[in-house]
């Protein structure tokens, strides 16, 4: 049961698009039983329509692969199954498909009958091309050791790894988990799933017992595949010890194969379970014939770290991520045959699924993979990879370009950069000056910044602007071709330009994820929410040149005297004061406002905290937002808790400011 109390909307003169400035003003009050999250039914948002563009160099449209957006939106809307058809025939099917789609809402079927193996396009049908001794792929480790891998050479590893795993009894579509650091290792071992047909569940290295156990349980994996040790900030870190416990209480593991890295100290053995990754490899033949999947198959189940509740197992499927996620590499980054890519996301996340393993080999790129932490050994550590590398694509996260920010700009201008020529955000929000500062002293004020907005969820890109296109700092950019997406109210209705609303997906899409493992009540959730549409639980707004800005998530609001004020707003204020690097923002129980906010922010290097900075910074919000988004207070700090995939975690915060329990903290960063 929903109750809803409309209260009066506020609208403030000085809110406008350059600051990221969007006021939330209509209130809502829902029923919260069951824990379930209050959606507010609507948001006014007031956009002054002065829009900021940056324009890219002509070049980039001429030499783009999609060189018209609005003709190849004009086309796909046309004929949505023709488009798709047309993308998907240039990959390899060892049967073709009798329709493109069966859509009963809620449940897709892409590409329906037809068989392919993914890992065909990945690998095979490039070795019969020139990309045969082309570089798939180039590896870094923290102390600069380097390992190179031609297509040829990892067709070969990932075929003797898929004999291994068949030769311990792995067959089609058994659960594997891998829970490995970022080495070469861990796409050989993807893509020796791939290849049998076994569903890989990737876990990132990062996580600890409770949560690896979880993940293992839930997907009744029949083997895990880990490594001794990974690499951080030059320590060890124990992955096999967190294994070992981990499967505790987890009956479906026969098996753990465990890379030894050490050689100097080899760790030992439990031969009753465990066994070397060399063992598994050794006397295998050196040809695995691909697996005939269907099309609706599934790839790989990853479980999400949502906010709240238990993790949800999203399940992709073979044949329309396969054509979702090689569309968007190609036509997003432009990705060309002389291009060094380098996305610096773990693939234990979706975009390490996406866009470092099955995306980039897709369209036969030479990938980079770096074991390590942006600032280790020191700031300039992703700008050294970028200038010995000679990366031309480089796809981060906006935590990582604000620390970049926060040390200051003569880190990077010590390195030759001149290499880049494209530049990519994920994850979250990139706010406007964040925006600015990377376009500005990454890209020298030349490379396109793309910004792309997407989830676990939807497999490949949704939202972003394509190359050659003009850039608006602060919004994400357009719906890509293929896809429809929408701001609307609690009702699915589109609500006016410049009003705020919740982001939906109109229409299926071939890389959507098909349900959510062994529940799903939990998949009918996304499309049950709002009327006839996917709903991405985030806020949005969008320009009346369909320009789309993210907000942040529907969940994360603070209601201040009858008013939703999003986190990410006042956040995104916050930031654009010059002495501010990062800042997160919680509301607190006020007796007579109902919640004050609270910020805690990092500062930049050379400004230091005093009551003179915090009077500017309160002001500087209330300028940009007006009065009702004002923090009522400020605590500096050095780190934010940030999630494994850096999002920042406001409820840790929170449950520290009021002395309560955070809850599941297993996705903490530190």
């Amino acid at each position: 049961m929903f109750i809803f109390i409309m209260i009066n909307h506020y609208n403030h003169p000085h809110l406008t698009e350059r600051t990221g400035g969007f006021f939330a003003g209509r209130n809502t009050i829902q029923d919260n039983r069951n824990g379930v999250k209050p959606m507010p039914e609507s948001f006014d948002v007031k956009l002054v329509e002065e829009a900021t563009y940056i324009n890219p160099d002509p070049v980039y449209r001429e030499d783009a692969w999609v060189r018209d957006y609005h003709e190849a939106y004009e086309e796909f809307l046309a004929d949505p199954d023709g488009f798709w058809d047309r993308i998907a025939r240039k990959l390899e099917w060892f049967s073709p498909w009798e329709r493109v789609l069966e859509w009963n809402y809620p449940y897709a079927k892409w590409f329906v009958n037809a068989k392919l193996n993914i890992t065909h396009n990945c690998l095979d049908r490039h070795l019969t091309t020139h990309r045969r001794n082309k570089v798939a792929l180039i590896w870094r480790g923290e102390e600069g050791e380097e390992r190179i891998l031609t297509y040829m050479k990892l067709y070969r590893e990932v075929m003797r790894f898929a004999n291994g795993l068949k030769k311990l009894g792995v067959k089609k579509g058994d659960r594997v988990c891998i829970y490995m650091p970022v080495i070469p290792e861990q796409m050989i071992a993807m893509l020796a799933c791939a290849r049998i047909g076994a569903v890989h569940s990737v876990v990132f290295g990062g996580f600890g017992v409770s949560a690896l156990n979880m993940r293992i349980r839930d997907a009744d994996a029949k083997i895990v595949i880990t490594a001794d040790i990974a690499v951080r900030r030059g320590k060890s870190i124990l992955l096999k010890n967190t294994v070992e416990e981990a499967v505790i209480n987890a009956p479906s593991v026969e098996k753990i194969i465990v890379l030894r890295r050490d050689k100097t100290q080899p760790v030992e053995l439990h031969p009753e379970i465990e066994v070397d990754w060399n063992d598994v490899v050794n006397g295998v033949p050196a040809e695995c014939p691909a697996e005939v999947m269907d099309a609706e198959d599934p790839l790989f189940v990853l479980y999400t770290s949502g906010s709240t509740g238990a993790p949800k197992g999203i399940v992709h499927t073979c044949g329309g991520y396969m054509v979702g996620t090689y569309y968007t590499t190609r036509n997003v980054f432009d990705i060309k045959d002389y291009d060094v890519y380098w996305c610096t996301a773990d693939p234990g996340w979706i975009t390490g699924h996406s866009y470092i393993i099955y995306g980039p080999l897709l369209v036969g790129a030479t990938i980079v993979m770096a074991e390590g932490t942006p600032d280790y050994p020191d700031p300039g550590a992703f700008w050294k990879i970028v200038q010995d590398l000679d990366v031309t694509i480089f796809y981060t996260a906006p935590t990582a370009i604000r620390m970049f920010m926060k040390v200051g700009e003569q880190w990077p201008a010590k390195y030759n950069l001149h290499s880049l020529r494209i530049l990519g955000s994920v994850g979250e929000p990139l706010n406007p000056e964040a925006f600015v500062w990377y376009h500005k002293h990454i890209g020298r004020s030349h490379c396109p910044v793309v910004d792309t907005w997407w989830q676990t969820e939807t497999g490949m890109h949704m939202v972003a602007t394509m190359i050659g296109e003009p850039m608006r700092p602060g919004f994400a950019g357009k719906a890509l071709p293929g896809v429809v997406a929408d701001v609307v109210n609690k009702d699915g209705k589109s609500v006016p330009p410049g009003t705020g609303g919740f982001l939906v997906m109109r229409k299926p899409w071939p890389a959507m994820f098909r349900t959510v493992y062994k529940n799903e009540e939990r998949y009918r959730k996304y499309w049950d929410t709002i009327p006839n549409c996917y709903a991405a639980g985030d806020l949005a707004v969008k320009g009346h040149d369909n320009y789309i800005m993210v907000i942040g998530r529907a969940d994360d609001i603070i209601i201040v005297s009858g008013h939703n004020i999003g986190t990410a707003e006042v956040e995104s204020a916050l930031v654009s004061h010059q002495a501010v690097a990062e800042a997160a923002v919680i509301g607190k129980p006020d007796p007579m406002k109902g919640n004050s906010i609270k910020a805690f922010v990092i500062l930049r290097v050379g400004h230091t905290p005093s009551e003179k900075l915090t009077s500017d910074l309160i002001y500087h919000v209330r300028m940009t937002l007006g009065p009702i988004a004002m923090p009522h207070e400020i605590e500096y700090v050095d780190k934010l808790p940030k999630t494994r995939s850096g999002k920042i975690m406001r409820r840790v915060l929170k449950a520290k400011e009021l002395g309560i329990d955070p809850g599941d903290i297993s996705t903490l960063e530190e």
